[in-house]
């Protein structure tokens, strides 16, 4: 919990009352590797913050197989749809890479923090930018780049995530397949 507080801090002042309500409205989860954050399919109804390990978020192309589109780590929120009224039912499905532990809210106790806490929206918003610069940043390269330039950017961007996601994501994520990326692993060595 201190975690996400500390987080959101970053991004706006909180006094101790506001930071006990939050407290108050979370609930600290785990999540085993390979259990689901959320399916596809299934409204979403809570909204999460990752404080600890790797979640995937991935899809299924029309020929069966699994896409990863992105990794989510440490100090990432979670969020479902364009407004906590969204009725959310994703096309994609978050699953625990690593065993996960998040601070989550009920889409109602969310609202009612931002009804309440003066600036909650604004400190939210800025979190949100931040995470979408980021996500834009690190998707945007790869669709110029070749095979080794974009594992080696991966690298370079997810410098924690190599050694903890299966190489199967990893070349996934890439757009390449898993023997291409064995192949592109060994001749950098």
């Amino acid at each position: 919990m201190d975690t996400f507080i500390e987080y959101v801090l970053q991004f706006g002042n909180l006094n101790k009352q506001q930071i006990d309500l939050i407290k108050n409205k979370a609930t600290e989860v785990e999540l085993h590797k390979d259990e689901y954050y959320w399916e596809a399919g299934k409204t979403v109804k809570q909204i999460g913050f990752l404080t600890n390990g790797v979640i995937r978020v991935f899809y299924y192309n029309n020929k069966g197989e699994e896409i990863t589109r992105y990794f989510i780590d440490e100090n990432h929120l979670i969020l479902s749809g364009n407004t906590v009224d969204e009725v959310y039912t994703p096309s994609e499905y978050l699953s625990a890479t690593t065993d996960c532990k998040l601070v989550v809210f009920s889409k109602q106790d969310w609202k009612d923090l931002s009804d309440t806490i003066i600036g909650w929206s604004s400190i939210i918003q800025k979190i949100i930018t931040k995470h979408h610069t980021e996500k834009i940043t690190r998707r945007s390269e790869l669709v110029s780049q070749e095979g080794t330039e974009r594992y080696l950017d991966f690298i370079k961007k997810f410098p924690t995530l190599v050694n903890r996601v299966p190489l199967s994501y990893i070349a996934s994520y890439l757009g390449i397949t898993q023997s291409s990326l064995s192949r592109i692993r060994k001749n950098i060595r």
